[in-house]
């Protein structure tokens, strides 16, 4: 016979399909975010470019910010 803790596993996985694998791309897309906004935060500081430095430092934030929506929302479902 099939092992019940075997068995939740699989219901779990019918239920939400890749969630793992989702969770990862969130997790390393919201870092990769992360990083360019810490780039772009002290490209402000310094006083580069500033005019196309602030709408690539809101973009970064704005990643980072749907990744946590995304995987927060991930781990209610």
């Amino acid at each position: 016979m099939v092992d019940q803790n075997l068995k939740n596993r699989l219901k779990a996985e019918i239920a939400a399909p890749y969630r793992g694998l989702r969770q990862f791309i969130y997790i390393g897309i919201g870092a990769s975010g992360f990083i360019g906004a810490f780039v772009f935060f002290f490209q402000l500081l310094a006083g580069r470019n500033i005019d196309s430095t602030l709408p690539n430092f809101a973009l970064q934030v704005g990643i980072v910010a749907l990744m946590v929506f995304l995987y927060r929302w991930e781990q209610r479902r």
